[in-house]
């Protein structure tokens, strides 16, 4: 335990810590995705077109907004929420198509204590339980810890959210509590589930995405022979 000259507890030294730099509006490129700024002119029609899959609007429950019907809305929605820079939007573009099906953004960007969020994750039926879907999240990860070096990554979203909350998890980020009416949004409460990464987590995760997203860990079908979790405990 570190103590100061009063023997007090206090955290341990953070040598050479400097802040680190704001992420580069430059894409992320993996196998089957590319995780790229985001374009409202480039990339709004093909996200809305890609969200009209979502027929009943079920994606849409714990976001901010509601559906957008219009295109045009949409657009304007998009660039309202991207003109500040923070949240940093980027779409998500399939490797194969090469059309923008999901959406995602680095936020609560802190380079002077190398914290960061992910969050405004908006994947299309069409990116959902994809590999895609996948390297996504670990494209973006990689930016954070391997490329700025920042000592934590946050994910947080409504306590209610049991598919971001299972996300999360598989992911390889720790639960660490809830904020109660944490915020107001649609005129109703949110109390907030908080996950984090920290640096010194990221290598063995890090290992554990490289062995999922191998080729040689899907069969001819596509079908996963290990699951990330298995990894992630191996």
């Amino acid at each position: 335990m570190n103590v100061n000259r009063f023997g007090q507890p206090i955290g341990a030294p953070v040598e050479g810590w400097t802040a680190r730099p704001l992420p580069p509006a430059t894409p992320m490129i993996g196998r089957w995705c590319r995780v790229e700024p985001l374009d409202v002119e480039r990339h709004a029609a093909e996200l809305h077109d890609a969200n009209r899959d979502d027929a009943d609007g079920r994606n849409w429950t714990y976001l901010g907004s509601e559906p957008f019907d219009d295109v045009n809305a949409y657009r304007a929605w998009l660039t309202k929420m991207s003109a500040a820079g923070d949240p940093m939007f980027h779409a998500i573009v399939d490797a194969s198509s090469g059309k923008a099906i999901g959406l995602a953004s680095f936020l609560r960007i802190d380079p002077a204590n190398g914290v960061i969020e992910v969050g405004h994750i908006n994947y299309s039926p069409r990116l959902q339980r994809t590999i895609a879907a996948t390297e996504a999240m670990a494209l973006m990860m990689r930016r954070v810890f391997d490329e700025l070096g920042y000592r934590r990554y946050e994910w947080k979203c409504d306590a209610l959210n049991a598919p971001s909350r299972a996300a999360a998890e598989r992911l390889g980020f720790t639960f660490e509590g809830v904020f109660r009416q944490a915020l107001v949004y649609k005129g109703r409460n949110r109390d907030t589930a908080w996950y984090s990464i920290i640096d010194r987590e990221w290598p063995a995760l890090r290992d554990a995405f490289d062995a999922w997203l191998a080729p040689s860990n899907f069969d001819e079908s596509g079908a996963q022979r290990r699951s990330l979790g298995d990894l992630r405990k191996g």
